[in-house]
């Protein structure tokens, strides 16, 4: 079992369809509002257990106090398949755009880039079994409930799963400071995966070499570098923009 917290989480979960969500416990005392009532409409409404305790519980259940009186104890976080992605993005009639990772570990960074690839139009996220932070509550948190409606698929190895999707028509674009070309430079209108690395190291070269090309964000002020979730959210915009209206382009016509 797994634990997710705070209003926003909390109510997405829900309205997402909330099946797995056994237990939902409000904050007693305080103003419960509008809010807390409709959680505990959606929660019902889900056959969840709807229960009033005090905060202290409910900082024992999130394991923090940033709950805002708002815990949800769901079962284990299913993750999607590569071809659940793929299929996904069949059925949407718009060109595969997807996001993977190489190695973040940081929960914050993995759940703002879940959050922009659900914002942004990406059919979904791939991260690494090993060595890379899973969706835990804390990535749950920081994703505003996206992680129940943009789909995550955990692979055994990045490098082969690039070539699955070369294989599938996809093209991939390595994020890097030293990349061969400036993001607007780059089209991205066709099916593509934007594939970024850890914060510390960034792509393994191996990731790196199996992309199709790399691509660099401009930068005009003092520092070098964007965090990983920064540089997700403005190559998930570019894709946006490119997209928004425009014809597609195939892989095969994209490649350089």
């Amino acid at each position: 079992m797994r634990v997710v917290y705070g209003v926003n989480q909390v109510r997405e979960l829900l309205r997402a369809g909330g099946g797995d969500v056994a237990e939902v416990w409000l904050a007693e005392g305080g103003t419960r509002g509008a809010a807390f009532a409709e959680l505990e409409r959606l929660g019902r409404g889900a056959g969840a257990k709807v229960r009033a305790a005090p905060r202290a519980k409910l900082d024992r259940l999130a394991g923090t106090d940033r709950h805002q009186g708002v815990v949800a104890v769901v079962a284990d976080f299913r993750y999607a398949e590569l071809e659940d992605l793929l299929a996904r993005a069949q059925a949407s009639g718009r060109p595969p755009l997807l996001v993977v990772l190489d190695g973040v570990e940081d929960p914050h960074n993995l759940g703002a880039i879940i959050r922009s690839a659900h914002a942004l139009g990406a059919h979904g996220v791939v991260i690494p079994r090993d060595r890379a932070v899973g969706v835990t509550p804390a990535v749950a948190k920081a994703s505003a409930g996206a992680v129940e409606r943009c789909p995550v698929a955990r692979v055994t190895n990045v490098a082969k799963t690039l070539e699955r999707l070369k294989e599938a028509g996809i093209w991939s674009v390595a994020f890097a400071a030293d990349g061969e070309r400036a993001l607007g430079e780059v089209d991205l209108k066709g099916p593509t995966a934007l594939v970024l690395g850890s914060e510390g190291e960034g792509l393994r070269p191996l990731v790196r070499r199996t992309c199709d090309l790399s691509a660099r964000i401009p930068m005009s002020g003092d520092l070098d570098s964007l965090s990983v979730s920064a540089s997700a959210a403005v190559a998930l915009y570019e894709a946006a923009r490119q997209r928004a209206g425009t014809p597609s382009k195939s892989a095969v016509e994209m490649r350089p």
